[in-house]
């Protein structure tokens, strides 16, 4: 099953520079591996508001439980908010195979 998820992080008052470039550094690597994984298909950048972090990513996962297994391994997680929307194909999606 695929799910798009919404991820807003904010950063926590007093964070160092250092502590948000590493956080950024540990998350990529984590993403890379989610990607090798199946898990972690897609990563989109919404119009940001300034200041605003957010992104979208489109995840793949068996169920709700899995999903929540791999958001969790995620090291923004910690100062991440996330909405999780779960999407279902459409008969007329272009990107599905014939049938």
């Amino acid at each position: 099953m695929e799910y798009l998820v919404d991820m807003r992080t904010t950063v926590p008052e007093g964070t160092t520079d250092d502590e948000v470039a590493d956080m950024r550094r540990r998350e990529a690597v984590r993403a890379a591996e989610l990607v090798e994984q199946g898990n972690l298909l897609r990563l989109w950048r919404p119009p940001l508001a300034p200041g605003e972090w957010r992104t979208w990513g489109l995840f793949r996962a068996d169920d709700a439980d899995q999903l929540e297994t791999v958001l969790a391994s995620m090291p923004l997680r910690a100062w991440r908010t996330e909405d999780v929307t779960p999407l279902t194909p459409h008969p007329s999606d272009p990107g599905q195979p014939p049938r």
